[in-house]
């Protein structure tokens, strides 16, 4: 019998990548996403796309009638800057929209027997106070309101397991990034660096370009993803206990990573420093000794090739669609 899984946001740039690799292991795929961020030809033609809210009724149904292996649950208000404006919106999504989906799969009779995966922040939710790199059980101090609603989901989950057996656990992923990463809104600065390298614009750095990421190939993050889906994992606990990071544990700033996009794409665009946003962490980078062990992953691609794969996308995409707007 096919297996099947529904991943919200899998019209969204990581989610879809998601979709690809479920779809070529031979799962039915059916995608939740309002379309608000995510594209609809990202969303592969043997997927079934659902244009609908997660917060909706609609989508409460789909979780409780779809009898699926395992929920992948990517859809997010995920730009800090607006959680920092707007955190009743952010809290909306981010928590409400889960909860949404978790009570509607506790209501029917596989809520043990569905696993649900949270995507949750390891690039947020440890917060300045700790001391990079980040183990899981690190204190977490989140300095925004958008990790502190990823945080407040994963005690959501670490409960629904608890409490009533449901099959949980969650990803913290680092900064991901890759093909498909929009280069506006609420897009990672590797796809923002691209689309002015490409448009020959200056790259600009908020503060003085030492706060440092871990940055983590979108492919790599897909695999780890289908580990999670398909792998034992440890009993259920604490809110650490089915929470991986997923990340390289390496440190790169924003300057660093400015130079090796130039040297990839051979450009000599300047780069302009702006003030500091309100809410950017300073430094961040994950420990990923937990999914190595209990996962089976490890990051493949290390960040030149992961670079060059990334340029070369946004590249062959200009080609047909002409520059972006400023």
């Amino acid at each position: 019998m096919t297996r099947r899984v529904l991943i919200t946001g899998g019209a969204g740039f990581i989610g879809s990548h998601v979709c690809d690799l479920f779809l070529a292991r031979g799962y039915a795929v059916d995608v939740i996403d309002d379309l608000s961020s995510g594209k609809r030809e990202n969303v592969p033609n043997e997927a079934t796309l659902h244009v609908v809210d997660v917060r909706s009724p609609e989508a409460a149904t789909l979780v409780a009638r779809g009898e699926y292996d395992a929920i992948l649950h990517f859809a997010a208000q995920m730009d800090v800057r607006r959680s920092v404006a707007d955190p009743l919106f952010d809290a909306s999504v981010n928590i409400i929209g889960t909860l949404s989906l978790l009570e509607a799969l506790r209501a029917t009779p596989r809520s043990r027997a569905t696993r649900f995966i949270f995507i949750s922040t390891g690039g947020a939710v440890y917060g300045d106070l700790a001391n990079p790199p980040n183990a899981e059980v690190t204190p977490k101090e989140p300095d925004s309101p958008y990790a502190i609603s990823k945080l407040s989901a994963e005690y959501y989950m670490s409960y629904a397991a608890r409490i009533h057996g449901m099959d949980t656990a969650a990803l913290r992923f680092a900064n991901v990034y890759g093909p498909r990463q929009d280069a506006h809104g609420e897009a990672g600065v590797v796809a923002i660096f691209c689309g002015r390298i490409l448009d020959g614009q200056a790259l600009r750095v908020f503060g003085d370009g030492t706060q440092t990421r871990d940055y983590v190939y979108v492919g790599d993050v897909a695999e780890s993803v289908f580990k999670v889906a398909t792998v034992a994992l440890p009993p259920r606990g604490g809110v650490d206990a089915r929470a991986f990071n997923i990340g390289t544990g390496v440190e790169t700033s924003v300057l660093d990573l400015a130079q090796h996009l130039r040297e990839q794409a051979g450009s000599d665009v300047l780069l302009e420093l702006l003030p500091k946003r309100p809410g950017e962490q300073q430094r961040s980078v994950l420990r990923v000794d937990k999914a190595r062990t209990v996962l089976g992953w490890a990051p493949t691609t290390s960040l030149s090739e992961g670079l060059r794969r990334t340029y070369e996308w946004f590249a062959a995409r200009r080609s047909v669609t002409g520059p972006t707007r400023p």
